[in-house]
């Protein structure tokens, strides 16, 4: 969410429409948790000392988190206030949160959710239809002069990870290890049924990894799952390069949703297709047949069938179009065009 927040401030001071003044979080995610606490209470005066001195149209909360202060505010800001929501804020599975939550709502003029299904979870829990709006997500499309050439990017990455990648296709999972993601239900049910030579590599860590790297291990080939961990930027551009397809075989959890699945537009602006669960956010991003499919999600077959079909039949005419649809559909610049007008609707 902060990545995604930082690429829309910039896009939107590139405009000459729009003056920002903006109050941001700048930490490393040491002692994170405490660092939001005080940063969520600094707000309570710092957003009414901002309205004095900027004199907004309209104060913008990047989550349902930063907005969560405005019910706790004793004098209100007196100007419309409008939050961005990404899925997880809407949904976090703690009582007292969703107790909450509907209280935040009844203090805002406009919510922004990242797809239609964070949309439906936010009304579901109290907000009126007619207060919120679906605008997606987009990405930072100057980070292209980073991506390197496939054959380069394979050649590097065969050094880092010590595995020949010149003659297999490679799939590419990028996220956080969390139960909704699927990845340990990826290679325990799907992995072994694709026939096509793949190396599968999944960036990330989290709670689940452990739960992963045992399915891994009872894989018939395990020697073809790597587990890269966390990776700096630089790497995992050049996973993105390197890569034919994209995987995001999710799962659905109660309490927890794909908000948006921002690494399908990173995949796809590298021309990299996406396998993907007919689930919440993703079926906002993936277009069938254009960038990629989406699948019914725990269809094990489905998944392998359909990636072997890819790989044996139209995976170049497929990056092309991936490419060329996320490029013309999901850049922050033209989809920051959205944002404004839907902005100054809840001004007027």
């Amino acid at each position: 969410m902060q990545n995604v927040s930082l690429q829309m401030i910039r896009s939107m001071k590139r405009r000459d429409d729009v003056k920002i003044e903006t109050l941001i979080l700048h930490s490393s995610w040491r002692f994170i948790g405490i660092k939001t606490f005080f940063f969520l209470v600094s707000l309570l005066w710092r957003i009414p000392a901002a309205v004095r001195r900027f004199h907004p149209d309209v104060i913008l909360f990047s989550s349902m988190v930063t907005s969560g202060v405005l019910p706790a505010m004793i004098k209100k800001p007196g100007v419309p206030c409008v939050t961005i929501n990404h899925g997880q804020d809407v949904t976090l599975p703690n009582p007292i949160y969703q107790w909450y939550v509907p209280k935040i709502f009844k203090n805002l003029q406009g919510v922004i959710s990242v797809s239609s299904a964070t949309r439906q979870a936010s009304i579901d829990r109290g907000m009126a239809p007619d207060k919120g709006k679906a605008l997606f997500n987009g990405f930072d499309s100057k980070t292209d002069r980073k991506l390197p050439a496939k054959q380069e990017a394979r050649e590097i990455l065969q050094k880092e990870f010590g595995v020949d990648l010149s003659n297999s296709k490679i799939l590419l999972t990028v996220g956080r290890h969390v139960k909704r993601k699927g990845h340990e239900w990826f290679i325990r049910e799907a992995f072994d049924k694709i026939k096509s030579d793949v190396i599968y590599l999944i960036v990330g860590d989290g709670p689940e990894l452990n739960n992963i790297k045992l399915a891994k291990n009872s894989s018939e080939k395990s020697e073809k799952i790597i587990l890269t961990g966390r990776l700096s930027l630089n790497t995992l551009h050049l996973c993105y390069s390197a890569a034919d397809l994209f995987v995001m075989p999710n799962i659905p959890v109660k309490g927890d949703m794909e908000g948006f699945g921002i690494v399908l537009l990173e995949a796809n602006r590298a021309g990299v297709p996406a396998v993907a669960s007919d689930l919440e956010g993703i079926k906002d991003v993936i277009k069938q047949g254009v960038n990629g499919y989406r699948l019914p999600h725990g269809d094990a077959t489905a998944f392998a069938e359909k990636i072997d079909y890819i790989i044996e039949n139209n995976l170049d005419t497929l990056s092309e179009s991936s490419k060329e649809y996320v490029m013309s559909t999901f850049t922050w610049d033209a989809v920051v065009e959205n944002y404004v007008s839907y902005l100054k609707s809840v001004n007027e």
